[in-house]
């Protein structure tokens, strides 16, 4: 896309200590520093952060393969880019890494997220960018609000199955049960 400056590389662990300027927005989810080591510990390759020429941060995206058969998929935990990033393409461009990742590293049959129904303009981009909504999780955010969870089949999911919208909507203790 249109970040020619912009390198994506490999979270380090140093990298959470540089990561402010990222999190200040009110619409990204932040995490503590046992959820980010966790992630960056099992699922090192779905990790990447963004970075202008200088070396500053400008955003990142962390995720993980899960689940079992034609459920297992790639998960995006979380993408953000910088408010003085926004509008360059980082985000596609740090969604298309995890794709990949997840279709050619993992072989997964699609992708997912989790975003919150009131954020008109994330699920604008993320249908920009193939995805839909499968369905809905009620009170998905500390049970104050409900989530979408939207998908984007990958090619190993050759009849688009994983995609089909589910009429009901589930509860949050219902999500493992589904994946296991």
């Amino acid at each position: 896309p249109r970040c020619p400056m912009t390198t994506v590389k490999r979270f380090k662990a140093e990298d959470l200590f540089r990561m402010s300027n990222i999190n200040l927005d009110s619409l990204t989810e932040t995490y503590n520093l046992a959820f980010y080591l966790q992630y960056l510990a099992k699922w090192p390759e779905y990790f990447l952060m963004a970075e202008n020429s200088n070396g500053r941060p400008m955003g990142y995206i962390m995720g993980k393969a899960e689940g079992l058969g034609e459920s297992w998929h790639g998960h995006v935990t979380a993408v953000t880019v910088a408010c003085d990033s926004r509008r360059i393409g980082l985000a596609e461009r740090l969604m298309k890494a995890l794709e990949d990742i997840s279709e050619f590293t993992h072989n997964g049959y699609f992708v997912d997220l989790f975003v919150r129904v009131s954020n008109a303009l994330a699920i604008g981009m993320y249908k920009k960018f193939g995805y839909s909504i499968y369905r809905t999780v009620l009170g998905y955010y500390s049970g104050e609000e409900d989530a979408y969870d939207m998908r984007k089949a990958l090619p190993r999911d050759v009849h688009k199955k994983s995609i089909i919208p589910l009429k009901e909507p589930i509860y949050p203790q219902d999500l493992e049960q589904w994946y296991a």
